[in-house]
């Protein structure tokens, strides 16, 4: 390929050949470990759903990484707008890991209008410990409480504590929102956005490891705050994490409540072939016929009883390894929830084709509409982000500069506020839709 060792001339190497469809010459440059978990397959279908065309190429960042690796970001603009290629390269040139992440956005984010910066003040935490610990921020409003507590929790993919997506920061939105209106929030950058190439390389790796450790620590951090009303801190997970936040509460049994926005209760497999066929059918240019395909014998995969540990990530969707989705298979997001004696308000984006009324909402509807202390409510408007639209949504629209529904931010706040237990369920029974 003629880079050398040079890290930069790699990655644009790289780039260059993802953008011709050379994927398999990508392949051969996969270290071993990378290899195990990634193949030529899985990262067309990626940058088919994701990239696209290709019609600019920014200059590579480098920059040291642990285990003697550089990590190097290339921007490249495609069909549905701006990502990052992320790499991990060795003296050798090889490739260690290998992820799409959002741009760095030049414009700087500015606060939806509902956020008002002087009723509350943000500062940085650290959650969990030992070598994955991860960075977050505590945004406490002012006054002496003691005020409700919401651990957020982002979707899947490794997304940072904003929940970063090309100009947006729908977590960030969320925070603001939530703290001018009373009430303490901890976000935090997810394990596999902060210590990528250590994810990669851990055998075993699963959604509860994702999540469960560095939320439940989150929570204990709010509670440890004079402020906060221990006894009233609660989880908030979107998409992902709204369907792993049961799982969070079973864990720690302090949680209050759960919200849960747009949470996938569809098997994961499932959806992804139901969202490859959608955008292939409207005709957006993110998927093709032949990765469609491919994203469904992956999911049969899951769906066999020969899957096992040893199964090869390459023949399951996402890149993501048979222990991760043994574990997600043999998880219930709706059963699990309805053994948790506690208040839930579960929210649903109406023009949402990544989590849906009808393949996702319907199920938790099943599970838990019979329950007084769950409010559930469809915002018909809204997105998966939950982002106010008309006509159906599309990958490309995420591009786009938006808040979150400010209706949205509005009732989760109010639903958090401290009430009488009795007076709750009262109001939850009426309100739920």
């Amino acid at each position: 390929m003629g880079s050398g060792t040079d890290p930069a001339a790699t990655a644009l190497a790289v780039v260059e050949m993802a953008a011709s469809g050379r994927f398999h010459e990508i392949e051969g440059l996969f270290a071993p470990r990378l290899r195990a978990v990634v193949s030529a397959e899985t990262l067309k279908a990626a940058w088919a759903a994701e990239v696209g065309a290709v019609s600019a190429v920014a200059e590579p960042v480098c920059e040291p990484a642990e285990a003697g690796l550089v990590r190097v970001s290339v921007q490249v603009r495609g069909r549905h707008g701006e990502l990052a290629v992320v790499m991990s390269v060795d003296g050798d040139g090889l490739l260690n890991g290998l992820r799409l992440a959002p741009a760095t956005v030049t414009s700087s984010w500015t606060p939806p209008p509902y956020a008002v910066p002087r009723r509350f003040a943000e500062h940085d935490v650290t959650i969990g410990s030992g070598p994955l610990a991860v960075p977050g921020t505590m945004s406490l409003p002012r006054g002496r409480g003691p005020r409700p507590g919401v651990v957020l929790l982002g979707g899947g993919g490794p997304f940072d504590r904003d929940g970063t997506s090309g100009p947006n920061k729908p977590l960030k939105d969320l925070a603001w929102g939530l703290a001018s209106r009373g009430v303490a929030v901890v976000r935090f950058d997810k394990v596999t956005h902060a210590h990528s190439s250590k994810v990669q390389r851990a055998d075993g790796f699963t959604m509860t490891d994702e999540y469960v450790p560095h939320a439940v620590a989150a929570v204990r951090s709010l509670q440890e705050r004079p402020s906060v009303d221990a006894a009233r801190v609660f989880v908030l997970g979107h998409s992902m994490g709204g369907k792993v936040a049961p799982r969070v509460a079973t864990a720690e049994a302090s949680v209050a409540g759960l919200v849960i926005l747009a949470g996938d209760a569809q098997p994961m497999h499932r959806s992804a072939v139901r969202v490859a066929r959608h955008l292939a059918s409207a005709d957006t240019g993110s998927m093709t016929r032949a990765t469609v395909e491919a994203i469904t014998r992956q999911a049969a995969m899951v769906e066999s009883p020969d899957l096992s540990p040893s199964t090869p990530a390459e023949l399951l969707p996402l890149g993501l390894p048979a222990s991760y989705w043994l574990d997600m298979r043999d998880y219930d997001p709706v059963a699990t929830a309805a053994a948790l004696d506690l208040p839930m308000l579960i929210l649903q984006g109406g023009r949402d084709y990544q989590v849906t009324v009808e393949e996702d909402l319907s199920r938790w509807k099943a599970g838990l509409a019979h329950r007084a202390e769950v409010d559930i409510r469809v915002y018909e408007a809204d997105d998966h982000l939950f982002f106010p639209g008309t006509g159906p949504s599309t990958p490309e629209g995420y591009q786009r500069a938006q808040h979150v529904d400010p209706a949205v931010v509005a009732d989760v706040a109010a639903w958090l506020a401290p009430r009488r237990k009795g007076v709750a369920r009262f109001v939850a029974g009426l309100r739920r839709r």
